[in-house]
């Protein structure tokens, strides 16, 4: 039985075998039953790579599991999938990654003072909502503009096709993989996943990794 720490474009936590190509994690999550008990713990939501290394320094390569006196391990198919579900990436394991997120961040948002994760935080949910799987925040606006790397749905609701924006086609996302592209439209407006500051960073040039892609 997998283990419900998998997550979609619209940040929600379901149970499915395909893993994806980065984790990360919001916290603590799970019970010591594996049940998932909340959807985050803090607003420090990072996207990690799967492989780290051991006191040795030798690579090892993670596998999913529950900590429950840790963290729990989140599994994504892609980083833009997990930017679209509101996530950054990690200071610790993916600087190089982080160091270049927060430059484009900081390029596509110069006016806001606040700390990146107090801003995206703020922009993932929406907080009179108690059902999880209807709490992510959205915008509808039009697509034309919208940055490669965003994600999109093409109707209202959390279970509209996710599709990933790139610059002449649209790409139908599934826990496996990408389906086949569709021709991008112009001069709709469609529902927008990713959070509006991230999609600023990739109007400012920030380029995510795209599965098969490795993070």
């Amino acid at each position: 039985m997998p283990l419900q720490n998998r997550v979609n474009p619209f940040g929600n936590i379901l149970a499915v075998s395909e893993r994806g190509a980065c984790m990360g994690n919001r916290g603590i999550l799970h019970g010591n039953q594996r049940n998932l008990l909340r959807y985050h713990q803090h607003k420090h939501w990072v996207i990690c790579r799967l492989e780290a290394k051991d006191k040795q320094g030798n690579k090892i390569r993670r596998k999913p599991m529950v900590q429950t006196n840790t963290y729990t391990e989140l599994f994504f198919l892609d980083e833009a999938t997990a930017l679209a579900a509101g996530h950054r990436p990690c200071w610790e394991c993916s600087r190089p990654r982080y160091k270049e997120f927060i430059h484009f961040f900081c390029l596509g948002n110069p006016d806001d003072p606040r700390q990146i994760d107090d801003i995206l935080h703020a922009e993932r949910f929406s907080a009179h909502q108690q059902d999880w799987s209807n709490k992510k925040q959205t915008r509808v606006m039009p697509i034309d503009g919208l940055p490669p790397g965003a994600f999109i749905t093409l109707e209202p609701g959390p279970q509209a096709q996710p599709y990933l924006v790139l610059e002449d086609e649209l790409r139908p996302w599934s826990f496996g993989g990408y389906g086949e592209p569709v021709e991008r439209p112009n001069g709709i407006e469609v529902t927008l996943l990713t959070p509006p500051s991230t999609v600023r960073a990739l109007r400012a040039g920030y380029r995510p990794k795209i599965h098969p892609e490795p993070y």
